[in-house]
């Protein structure tokens, strides 16, 4: 009787919850569900189309414009990206204060980077939203020199112009807002690492001297220019997000002995000091403060070292090949250092490498933990 009775209020609720979304309704609950939150992406993206064309459309009046450059549509879409990453990454978290009700009403509404045990800090918004606009403006300004190259002598008129500005500044719009409000720790662990790769890669593109490899990778961040401060901010706001996702990454590891959380704690209390560290490279750049430069380099790998090796017995969960992976990481890292000591190898190459290695680990981390947090496919709910 009970089964006949509740089928067709079943049906009827999935009849509802297949029913497109009004604009209304977006509006109204745009983190409701995954529907939802596409649709006031889209609805966030048309609306900076309109407005960012019409203003690119004043700007460019009476003038063609170069494809990259000074004063080009390249740069124009560049720094206006930044500014529209800053208003879409807020839109995107306003618009989770709702997620709460909506994950009891609908089994539908998104997670986040809701987790037990781990609250969500400005300084770690500011990180993250800081590094989707670097990401944007290297973003727009590197396809703007690559379009450059293929259209030599080319320029963009008035209203082609604005309609292009427009298009950037609605796609920058459209993939921030989604990012911004299904950020979940996996995603963060992505936008770290592409974070790290194109402000490392401006850096080393703009640095004022071509034999900077010469003599270290710290020596990006000497100089005055426009290189050393790219390659400074990088490390102080990729050892912001390490902190963030320590936390995240140890929070979904499951523990049920006082000796299992003490472990945990030790892991975590790890990765977080690997956080700070990498910040207080960028922030005593080795010209000035030598001595805490390489303290805090050196203290870097010494704690990614004692975490990976004393693993195993920290929180004994973890799986065996990930542990094995760490064990080649840190066997690799001390090679690298003897070809260092010997001469094969200069401080650079040994830098890029270890540095590749210990944020990739990071990020396995991250993944391995989340993992053995999922539910067991073998286990049948009753």
């Amino acid at each position: 009787m009970s089964r006949t009775a509740t089928a067709p209020a079943t049906d009827a609720a999935a009849s509802v919850a297949r029913e497109p979304s009004s604009i209304l309704r977006v509006l109204r609950n745009p983190a409701a569900t995954a529907e939802s939150l596409e649709s006031a992406a889209l609805v966030l993206g048309a609306a900076v189309f309109v407005v960012g064309g019409v203003v690119a459309w004043i700007s460019f009046l009476g003038r063609d414009l170069p494809i990259a450059g000074e004063g080009s549509l390249g740069q124009y879409v560049a720094i206006g990206a930044v500014v529209v990453t800053f208003v879409a990454f807020v839109i995107g978290r306003i618009a989770l204060r709702r997620r709460a009700h909506e994950r009891e009403a609908s089994p539908e509404a998104l997670p986040g980077l809701e987790s037990p045990g781990v609250r969500v800090h400005w300084f770690d918004l500011t990180a993250i939203a800081v590094a989707h606009a670097v990401i944007a403006l290297l973003g727009w300004i590197g396809l703007s020199d690559l379009l450059e190259q293929s259209f030599q002598g080319a320029v963009v008129f008035t209203l082609p112009g604005a309609v292009l500005a427009g298009v950037g500044f609605a796609v920058t719009a459209y993939a921030v807002f989604l990012s911004s409000a299904h950020l979940t720790p996996m995603l963060l662990s992505f936008v770290l690492a592409l974070f790290l790769v194109v402000g490392a890669l401006a850096s080393m593109l703009s640095a004022s001297d071509p034999q900077w490899w010469q003599e270290n990778l710290s020596a990006l961040g000497m100089t005055d220019d426009i290189s050393a401060l790219a390659f400074n901010l990088t490390l102080i706001i990729a050892g912001a997000i390490v902190t963030t996702i320590a936390r995240y990454a140890t929070a979904s590891v499951p523990v049920t002995t006082a000796a299992e959380v003490r472990g945990r704690n030790v892991v975590r209390v790890g990765l977080i000091l690997i956080g700070i560290f990498l910040a207080c490279v960028g922030v005593f750049p080795v010209d000035r403060f030598f001595l805490v430069h390489n303290t805090v380099a050196t203290g870097m790998a010494v704690v990614f070292a004692v975490v990976v090796i004393g693993l195993r017995w920290f929180i004994p969960s973890m799986p065996r090949v990930f542990i094995l992976l760490g064990y080649v990481y840190v066997g690799v890292i001390v090679m690298l250092g003897v070809f260092f000591a010997t001469g094969y190898y200069n401080l650079t190459a040994v830098e890029l490498v270890a540095g590749v290695l210990i944020f990739s680990w990071i990020i396995v981390f991250l993944r391995s933990s989340g993992a053995m947090h999922a539910p067991r496919p073998d286990v049948v709910a009753p």
